[in-house]
């Protein structure tokens, strides 16, 4: 599918959008065999609220006050950049230590320590070496696939959540390859570590394989995976109306497509039809309804979804390079006026809108207000699970596994420190400057040297902050986002840490393969019977039994 970071700016909100990836992530082949220890094929549940013991104590600070509350689980927002900045770790974290790191990216890769300023500054206030391997995000499973299994990982290693859930057994991985920090961090043992103690308890508790602490969690700072973004600026003039039915969704790509013109409606938007017919998407699309356990494609909302969304294909509403190609850029399309309504994740809007404006004149990318395809109020998919996981390499020595929790702690600085602004912007006057309204704006440099090296390994707490190139956006986006906290599905394996059956994720992609025939014409709508019953039989029952005895564990 597209890459939702293509052209969008490296921050928080950017990186969100590749919760929607997770979406519809495929699933893997068992890769991880080779780690050495007996898979666990029947899959695993841990209760979270069991496993306090093991968590770090939540410490928050509370260094700037917000300006903008979000209505939980959305972050607060800052519209105001602090006027004094604290100097929140005092003692370098490194001991000169030289430490090896691989973080994905989605554009071009800097240059290293020695000829990047923007390291080098970052390395001078560590006391350490971090040499960054970054790897192009677009094929970061391909090389966790080649790594792992030959157990040739650096000293610490970003995996991003959507490509955990394609690796059946990952919990054997952990124990196999990374260091189990739960006698680093857990409880009071956090207290060293002040900046990672202020990241929330809910993204820690995801950060827990076997009953152990094995990571420190990157945190989401809003709970919506997608969204539908539409072009205010060319569907106004068109006389487009912004959907609130599914009628009024066909309506709306009949009227904006126009072959002649090279301009269709819609790209590939298969999750949001899901949502707008109320598709469930609990753990990646599980329900339990009147007692009984059951998975998306076993719904009639599913094949309602699924009957619409074949029917924007029939009819020509969809782009057709998103037809012929999975590897269509439907943002490079929508930025260019070709698709006038896209699926994207939440994160594309600010990287989108801030570059697209410069290029287009009255560029106005607007995200459409959650709907459901009868009118009634929506079932909105939302998650809270973190983003990232940063694991430490087995082996490497108590002394080292603190420096780099050290390291992580300088990188976990939340917005208000000097830390914060080193690593978020880099250096005043070489990487930044700070216009009237005290916020740094990125140089030249900024922007051929900084490719979140430091700012991937280790998340912040959630924040939604200021950027003067989209004045309005935190108001913007936390009015939105707010509105639709009153219809986020309710997940009845809220609380649980869930590794799917083996055979369940083997046939997962598969399955998602064939519902794309059928949604793009390849195959008849009749074939989803079929698919359903290759689905059962293929891991689909096996991974049902899991569900609902994790259900009947917890007493729910």
């Amino acid at each position: 599918m597209d890459n939702p970071l293509a052209g969008a700016a490296a921050n928080r909100r950017s990186f969100l959008s590749l919760l929607g990836l997770g979406a519809i992530a495929v699933a893997g082949s068992g890769t991880l065999a080779a780690c050495g220890e007996k898979a666990a094929d029947t899959g695993t549940t841990q209760q979270l609220d069991k496993l306090q013991a093991v968590l770090p104590k939540y410490q928050p600070l509370e260094l700037v006050q917000p300006d903008i509350k979000g209505v939980s689980p959305v972050a607060n927002g800052f519209t105001k950049y602090p006027s004094a900045l604290v100097d929140a770790i005092a003692e370098k974290p490194g001991r000169g230590s030289t430490i090896t790191t691989m973080t994905p990216y989605w554009g071009q890769v800097p240059a290293g320590p020695g000829q990047n300023a923007y390291l080098d500054a970052i390395n001078a206030e560590l006391g350490a070496v971090v040499t960054p391997g970054i790897q192009d995000g677009n094929t970061y499973a391909d090389k966790l696939n080649a790594i792992l299994p030959a157990r040739d990982i650096p000293d610490v290693l970003c995996i991003p959540s959507w490509e955990i859930g394609k690796i059946p057994n990952f919990s054997e991985a952990t124990k196999a390859l990374f260091e189990d920090l739960t006698d680093h961090l857990a409880g009071d043992k956090v207290k060293p570590y002040q900046m990672l103690a202020n990241l929330p308890t809910v993204a820690w508790g995801n950060a827990v394989w076997n009953e152990r602490l094995m990571a420190v969690p990157w945190p989401t700072d809003g709970p919506y995976p997608w969204a539908l973004f539409y072009r205010k600026d060319l569907t106004d003039p068109a006389g487009a109306t912004i959907p609130k039915t599914a009628e009024e969704l066909y309506a709306f790509g009949k009227k904006m497509t126009d072959p002649a013109k090279g301009v269709w409606a819609f790209n590939d938007i298969q999750a949001m039809v899901e949502m707008i017919f109320k598709v469930p998407g609990a753990k990646e699309g599980w329900r339990a309804k009147s007692g009984k356990v059951e998975f998306k494609y076993e719904t009639e909302e599913f094949k309602a979804a699924l009957e619409f969304l074949a029917k924007l294909y029939k009819d020509g509403l969809i782009h057709p390079d998103v037809v012929a190609s999975k590897g269509a850029d439907a943002k490079l399309l929508f930025s260019s006026g070709k698709i006038a309504m896209i699926q994207d994740g939440v994160g594309a809007w600010l990287g989108v809108q801030a570059e697209q404006q410069k290029v287009t004149a009255g560029f106005n990318m607007q995200p459409v207000p959650f709907f459901a395809a009868d009118g009634s109020a929506p079932l909105v998919h939302g998650s809270g699970d973190p983003v990232f996981y940063t694991f430490v390499k087995k082996g490497l020595g108590k002394e080292k596994v603190e420096e780099i929790l050290r390291i992580l702690n300088f990188v976990a600085a939340p917005l208000g420190t000097k830390e914060f602004e080193l690593i978020e912007y880099g250096v005043e006057g070489k990487h930044f400057t700070k216009g009237a309204d005290g916020w740094p704006a990125g140089t030249d440099l900024q922007g051929k040297e900084k490719a979140d090296q430091f700012r991937f390994l280790a998340g912040t707490a959630p924040t939604i902050k200021y950027d003067a190139r989209v004045p309005n956006y935190v108001n913007d986006l936390i009015n939105w986002e707010n509105a639709a906290v009153k219809n986020l599905e309710v997940d009845p394996w809220l609380g649980m840490k869930l590794e799917m059956p083996a055979g369940y994720v083997k046939v997962k992609q598969p399955t998602e393969d064939k519902v794309k025939d059928i949604a793009r014409g390849r195959r008849p709508l009749s074939d989803l019977d079929a698919v359903l019953k290759e689905w059962r039989d293929g891991g689909g029952e096996e991974g049902r039994a899991f569900m609902a005895k994790a259900l009947s564990d917890a007493g729910r």
